[in-house]
């Protein structure tokens, strides 16, 4: 039998590779990714609205004649929760609209010039 002689890797050599040559992260459609979560969010705000109000219901009970009405609200879970649910997409959802933003705006990085040591 014989044996394959391999050399051990330092990570000096790993360091001084070139990072493969792929898509760059500057690409100036992501312009309308944005534009197409922005609309999400605004959809999704509405949504979480529309449902928060279905989800408190005021109710009135008369007492006597002369008193004001007793008044109770009543909360229904399944409106508030997905409403707290669409909120919290649409905060995810500015997130990534900031970040498609900066990557598309921000220009092509220059070759880092090495200092002189």
């Amino acid at each position: 039998m014989t044996e394959a002689v391999t050399e051990p890797e330092t990570a000096v050599e790993e360091s001084e590779t070139a990072p493969p040559a792929g898509a760059s992260l500057h690409q100036p459609k992501r312009w309308l990714v944005a534009a197409g979560e922005v609309v999400a969010i605004v959809l999704l705000a509405w949504l979480a609205v529309w449902c928060w109000n279905r989800g408190v219901v005021k109710l009135a009970y008369p007492l006597l004649e002369g008193h004001e009405p007793f008044i109770s609200t009543r909360y229904h879970g399944n409106w508030i929760g997905t409403s707290v649910g669409a909120l919290t997409l649409a905060v995810i959802l500015a997130l990534d609209v900031v970040r498609q933003v900066v990557l598309a705006v921000r220009t092509r990085p220059q070759k880092a010039v090495e200092p002189d040591v």
